[in-house]
């Protein structure tokens, strides 16, 4: 008789587990649905065209030769024509800075007779220094960047990299499109409220989306997903978004 009731009472308790959990699950579901309808949120967004007021220009100079002496005081030499050559075209002293000397043994290939190869032996050396110039004079950098061929007439094999541009105030430009990306959301938010008859009540939730500098009139394809940070261009665009969340009374 016992194994009876059991056998009655197993199915019973199994199925009044699975009606309660159903009731939860819905109950759940309700609760959801009914905290998420009372936010509302929005992304707004700002964006400001500026101009970069800081340049910054990197070039490179090599000396090769059998000893290290020799091919010190040519790189010496040819870091004086450098500073000669920045200083006579406006530059001033403060404004250039010159890297510590990299020093690299060379090595050449060695063949036998019969022309099979045999190894590397001890070529000489190979001195290189870099320079950077930043200024403010924008200009006058970017002539100099371009114009290097009296250096090579000078003996001086100078490599020159392409400028870069940056903004000294970036710190408060950034605290500006915050100010009006922030105020651009909340009068979406407004507008959402004031159509739907909702009542707004205290903000719930801001969170800052990616900061983007990008060169102007370069389109979205520039942006990126961890922030793009254009330093290739004099005249740049920067965007910022915020996205507000506010209860419902």
């Amino acid at each position: 008789m016992e194994n009876k009731k059991t056998g009655v009472l197993a199915p019973l308790i199994i199925g009044v587990s699975v009606l309660l959990s159903c009731v939860a699950l819905a109950f759940g579901l309700s609760h959801f649905r009914s905290e998420s309808s009372h936010v509302i949120s929005a992304t707004g967004s700002a964006s400001v065209d500026f101009d970069a007021d800081i340049i910054i220009w990197r070039g490179s100079f090599s000396a090769v030769d059998y000893s290290s002496q020799a091919a010190y005081a040519k790189i010496k030499s040819d870091a004086d024509e450098v500073k000669k050559y920045l200083t006579n075209n406006s530059i001033s002293e403060d404004e250039i800075v010159f890297s510590a000397v990299d020093i690299r043994r060379t090595y050449r290939d060695v063949y036998d007779a019969n022309g099979n190869y045999v190894g590397q032996e001890e070529d000489g050396y190979k001195l290189t220094q870099s320079v950077t110039v930043s200024s403010k004079n924008i200009e006058t950098v970017e002539k100099i960047s371009r114009d290097i061929s009296s250096l090579l007439d000078r003996g001086v094999e100078l490599e020159s990299d392409y400028p870069e541009y940056y903004y000294s105030a970036l710190d408060e430009l950034k605290l500006d499109l915050i100010d009006k990306a922030s105020a651009n959301a909340k009068e979406r938010i407004d507008i959402i409220a004031r159509n739907s008859g909702a009542r707004l009540g205290k903000l719930k939730n801001s969170s800052l989306g990616v900061f983007q500098i990008t060169a102007q009139n370069s389109g979205t394809s520039s942006y990126s997903y961890d922030g793009a940070f254009d330093t290739s261009s004099q005249h740049k665009t920067a965007t910022i978004t915020v996205k507000l969340e506010y209860d419902l009374k």
